[in-house]
């Protein structure tokens, strides 16, 4: 019998313990361990999680590794067929976890799972995070059904068909345990921010599927760590993706890339001092700064990554997201 854990990922959320915990322990199936992976916090998280939460296995890391690095060592240490990654900001009512496990269980080929991300502050409405699954458009930009850029949709039962599709928040992420292993989990360098995606992308590229599955739902509060447009979120989000474009493209793509890229994110951080964020333009040259300092790395990354690969994603939009979006397209729907 596959053997399933939830592993929740904390750094100074105790607020965020007490409020969301509680849905976690009472949802969570027969055999199926709630684990709280605390990443060196510095408040009252492993005071409360003894004295309020005596059934929850605490792994106790040294320091902050991000969510990237928290994770990778934090299962390192747990055994189980499934992880179950939630944010410490998710809601879960019962039920949610039985049709994940079941799809994973009638479909080896599908690597990673996730339910629906609705709004915990808007419950008529998809949660910016992940929302009904994700796509990237082909310059490498994140979308969602339900979320594209900053339109979010009201949940009208529109993308309620389970389907394969390119990434799944991490928020709430379930994947196969070997198949976590046997890809080095997360990139570590990412520390946070787009490690899902990255991760996603080299599941397809290994031979496995990502499906979003709809008939499980949870409630995500959304911007615990890092606020929207905070200069570190910019930071990550930019760099990062740079990061894995190298790593992950096909040769097509990755020159297509190398041209257009610099001057979008050259107009991004333009847009940023007009707006007064002088924080943020420097945001995004300190990410390509880190970024063309990675070369090396990244070069022996993907040399690794695309030597292995037994399948390009079909889930790549051949179009441009910003374009698209500019142009008045802001519904998954108008899209696809």
């Amino acid at each position: 019998m596959s053997v399933a854990k939830i592993v929740i990922l904390n750094w100074n959320g105790v607020g965020h313990l007490r409020r969301y915990l509680p849905s976690v322990v009472q949802a969570a199936p027969s055999g199926v361990e709630v684990v709280v992976a605390d990443n060196g916090s510095t408040d009252d998280s492993l005071a409360v999680l003894a004295a309020e939460f005596p059934t929850v296995r605490v792994v106790r890391l040294d320091r902050n590794y991000g969510f990237a690095g928290g994770y990778n060592r934090a299962l390192a240490q747990i055994k189980a067929d499934y992880y179950v990654l939630l944010n410490s900001d998710v809601e879960t009512p019962a039920g949610w976890l039985g049709p994940l496990l079941d799809t994973l269980e009638r479909h080896p080929d599908v690597a990673a799972v996730a339910p629906t991300l609705i709004s915990w502050l808007d419950r008529s409405r998809f949660e910016y995070a992940g929302a009904a699954g994700g796509y990237i458009d082909f310059l490498g930009y994140p979308f969602c059904r339900g979320r594209i850029l900053r339109t979010v949709e009201e949940d009208r039962g529109q993308y309620d068909d389970a389907r394969d599709l390119f990434w799944v928040s991490g928020a709430a992420f379930c994947c196969r345990a070997d198949v976590f292993r046997a890809l080095g989990g997360f990139d570590d360098d990412f520390f946070a921010h787009m490690e899902e995606i990255d991760l996603c992308w080299r599941m397809q590229l290994a031979g496995y599927r990502v499906r979003i599955v709809p008939q499980s739902r949870v409630y995500h509060l959304g911007g615990g760590t890092l606020q929207t447009d905070s200069p570190s979120k910019v930071f990550y989000n930019h760099r990062n993706n740079l990061a894995m474009l190298f790593k992950c493209s096909s040769p097509g793509q990755r020159v297509l890339v190398a041209l257009l890229r610099p001057a979008l994110d050259l107009l991004a951080a333009l847009s940023y001092l007009v707006q007064g964020r002088a924080d943020n333009f420097r945001a995004v040259f300190r990410a390509w700064r880190d970024f063309l300092r990675w070369h090396g790395a990244l070069s022996r990354k993907r040399r690794a990554i695309r030597g292995a690969r037994k399948a390009e994603s079909r889930y790549i939009y051949r179009g441009s997201i910003l374009l698209r979006y500019l142009l008045g397209r802001r519904v998954f729907g108008e899209l696809m």
